[in-house]
């Protein structure tokens, strides 16, 4: 049975795949055309952490072809606080569901789902991975350049799951990916060893130099300095990143055509100004809506 709970279980092929199909999916919306790929179909989400665009993204997916889906936090879902087993949990939503959403903070309990649930499981974020987030990356680097191998993407932030998962899909599909962090901010021991592990690691450059960084580049990407979880080390990391800030200056280091990528949400005057986040080069509003079509293209391929 196929899950998708990191990119690095999926070929390069599968990838291409899924993100060919939602740039389909997509334009034959555009032409009013809303295919039912997943007409009967159910899907169950069940987060532990806030969400727009992960939960919109899902519930419009199935609603605009053909299925349903069903929301509700870990704690109603009774894994949290003892209630149930997690494992019989993942037994009685598999039983009546044809795919499980996660979004948490455990990749292992995503994993443990998985292995009880009998259906699909799609990671939607743990503090590990974001491989939902890098397909929707992936298709709006392709939408912009008509290809993604030989491109150069700048993320500049730490070494976050976004990151880990956006490294491994240069890796998958030959492109370059170049994290700029300050030091402690680069991939961990243990991201390292995984990148390695899945094959990928020959794709990645660190630096601590921004403008170095982004000479070259086809994309610069960033993300909030304080994520969920990290809140009581948000006056150290606001130091810690100055001097990291995707502004006018560093965009005008990279070359014209660079385009201007973030994961949303953004905290305009930190990690990102408003003029490069609103500005021309900014693609951060087409990445969001294209969470909402790779959602469809990975239901689609994993339950049709």
């Amino acid at each position: 049975m196929k899950h998708l709970l990191t990119l690095a279980d999926w070929s390069a092929d599968e990838i291409t795949a899924a993100v060919s199909l939602a740039i389909e999916l997509k334009r034959k919306a555009a032409d009013g055309l809303r295919e039912p790929l997943l007409a009967g179909k159910f899907l169950v989400q069940v987060f532990d952490k806030p969400s727009l665009r992960t939960r919109t993204s899902f519930d419009a997916a199935m609603a605009r072809h053909g299925g349903s889906a069903s929301f509700m936090t870990s704690k109603e879902a009774g894994w949290v606080g003892g209630r149930e087993k997690l494992e019989d949990v993942a037994t009685v939503l598999g039983s009546m569901a044809d795919a499980i959403v996660i979004r948490t903070f455990s990749q292992q309990l995503v994993a443990d789902v998985a292995a009880a649930a009998g259906v699909p499981v799609i990671n939607a974020l743990t503090d590990d991975s974001h491989p939902m987030q890098a397909l929707a990356d992936v298709m709006t680097m392709r939408e912009a350049t008509g290809k993604v191998t030989g491109a150069k993407l700048v993320f500049v932030g730490d070494g976050n799951n976004v990151a880990k998962s956006l490294a491994i899909a240069a890796g998958k599909l030959g492109f370059s990916f170049t994290l700029c962090a300050p030091e402690g901010y680069a991939f961990s021991d243990a991201t390292t060893a995984d990148l390695k592990a899945a094959g990928v690691d020959s794709a990645v450059t660190v630096t601590a130099d921004p403008d170095a960084a982004v000479t070259g580049a086809d994309f610069v990407y960033t993300d909030v300095w304080t994520s969920m979880g990290q809140e009581a080390e948000k006056q150290k990391r606001l130091a810690d990143f100055a001097g990291y800030q995707v502004d006018e200056k560093l965009m005008a280091s990279a070359p014209e055509r660079c385009k201007f990528l973030h994961c949303l949400p953004a905290h305009r005057g930190e990690e990102v100004t408003a003029g490069v986040i609103d500005g021309p080069q900014s693609l951060v509003f087409i990445e969001a809506e294209n969470r909402m079509h790779t959602a469809a293209a990975v239901l689609a391929t994993l339950i049709a």
